[in-house]
């Protein structure tokens, strides 16, 4: 081991037990251990940033899913930046930004093809932040992306609904439905991110779901009377980040062929009893509707295409991303997920761990 590499000791977080309802402190374990010596074809990455996403409670439960839960005593999963400190890669150099599943972890040591596994690719800093890069050009805008235009299918003119507005993929899918000549109505909790949404990235209306409803809890009425008021003839797509019953209210307000994208369902990872499945799934039929689920990693071959439209976007000024940027390193990791289910993160939720 080099002496650089032998001075330093890498902080992670381990999944100690898969978590009932909310992740808990006791679901989490703190562990510390020397930076690996990366072998022929290796490397090690210093992590600067880390993105902190609703599918991470997915990551942590057993049971089917697109991708194998995170083990027990395994670091947790996580897509994050970082910098090259150590390689004996063919294409990846010291001091090279670098991007994939770097682990709740501050350093990720990568042995043989662990690297291409893990998708750690090098990224170009003059096409966005380190942020952006987790945001609008990374994994949501990916999701945001090919979401919207392969499963959405948005055409001119067409009424795009986006719950979860004001979040890493609703804000890229509502400025893209905008961009794409689109009608665009935001879902989101709260007055502040409602304006936000409005005033800042374009959008035509969004609704407040928390208006009206007790301590923040989805309200049916503000909802149904918001898709009354600014859809009144109906929603063509619809771009779901929240499930329960806000997909329900828009279900009900579907008009003939329209598609709905189901992305994720952040109401019901936490539950404790079964998962709330759809009450109008009929306006599907009535309709001659679509609903179709999707998943970001189909689309890796692709997402060269979605970055470079993306960036051209960013750089013009008809995009913007936005970040909740927490200080705190990877200890503060297990609060700062929690932001996510509380609606408590404004924009992009990243959990900064070090610096350059």
């Amino acid at each position: 081991m080099t002496a650089t590499l032998a001075a330093l000791t890498n902080d992670q977080v381990r999944l100690a037990a898969r978590p009932t309802g909310l992740p808990k402190a006791s679901d989490w374990q703190h562990t510390s251990e020397a930076v690996a010596e990366p072998a022929e074809g290796g490397l090690v990455v210093k992590t600067l940033m880390l993105s902190l996403d609703p599918a991470m409670r997915g990551w942590m439960s057993e049971g089917k899913s697109y991708i194998p839960p995170v083990g027990i005593g395994d670091v947790m999963r996580g897509g994050g930046i970082g910098v090259v400190i150590a390689s004996k890669h063919p294409t990846i150099a010291v001091g090279d930004t670098v991007s994939g599943g770097l682990g709740v972890q501050e350093y990720a040591t990568f042995q043989g093809d662990q690297a291409k596994r893990a998708g750690i690719v090098k990224i170009d800093l003059r096409l966005g932040t380190a942020s952006q890069w987790l945001n609008v050009l990374g994994m949501p805008g990916m999701t945001a992306y090919f979401g919207l235009l392969d499963v959405g299918q948005p055409r001119v003119g067409d009424t795009v609904v986006v719950s979860g507005a004001a979040g890493a993929v609703g804000q890229t899918v509502g400025q893209l439905g905008k961009i794409k000549g689109c009608r665009v109505v935001g879902i989101a909790g709260g007055p502040a991110k409602c304006r936000w949404v409005v005033d800042e990235l374009g959008f035509d209306a969004c609704i407040d779901y928390k208006a009206g409803a007790p301590q923040g809890a989805p309200g049916r009425d503000a909802v149904r009377d918001g898709l009354k008021e600014h859809c009144p003839d109906g929603v063509d797509v619809y771009f779901d980040n929240v499930g329960g019953e806000i997909l329900d209210a828009v279900l009900a307000r579907l008009k003939r062929k329209a598609r709905i994208v189901i992305c994720g369902a952040i109401s019901q990872y936490n539950n404790t009893t079964p998962v709330q499945g759809p009450k109008n799934y009929l306006s599907l039929l009535v309709n001659r509707a679509r609903m179709e689920g999707m998943v970001v990693f189909d689309y890796a071959d692709r997402y060269h295409v979605a970055i470079t439209e993306l960036g051209s976007y960013l750089r013009d000024g008809r995009m913007k991303s936005r970040e909740d940027i927490v200080e705190g390193g990877v200890a503060a990791f297990p609060d700062t997920l929690l932001k996510l289910f509380a609606g408590a993160n404004f924009g992009k939720l990243v959990l900064k761990v070090a610096d350059a």
